[in-house]
């Protein structure tokens, strides 16, 4: 293998890292991102059940007698 040759696969062998490095980032941001939408998704189903029943049970108001 030349000079050349070999410059040009340590050039190929650093991109294909700087990709996989670009990659797990990108991957780490997705599962960030999904568990604020789960977040986000828990919070509006609980203020939808809290209107629909009538804030007893959800609310935890456990003084007042049913």
């Amino acid at each position: 293998m030349t000079g050349a040759a070999a410059g040009v696969g340590i050039v190929i062998a650093l991109i294909y890292l700087i990709i996989f490095v670009i990659w797990i980032y990108g991957f780490i941001l997705f599962v960030k991102l999904a568990k604020r939408g789960i977040k986000a998704l828990d919070i509006y189903i609980n203020e939808k059940t809290k209107k629909q029943s009538n804030d007893y049970y959800i609310s935890g108001n456990n003084n007042e007698n049913p």
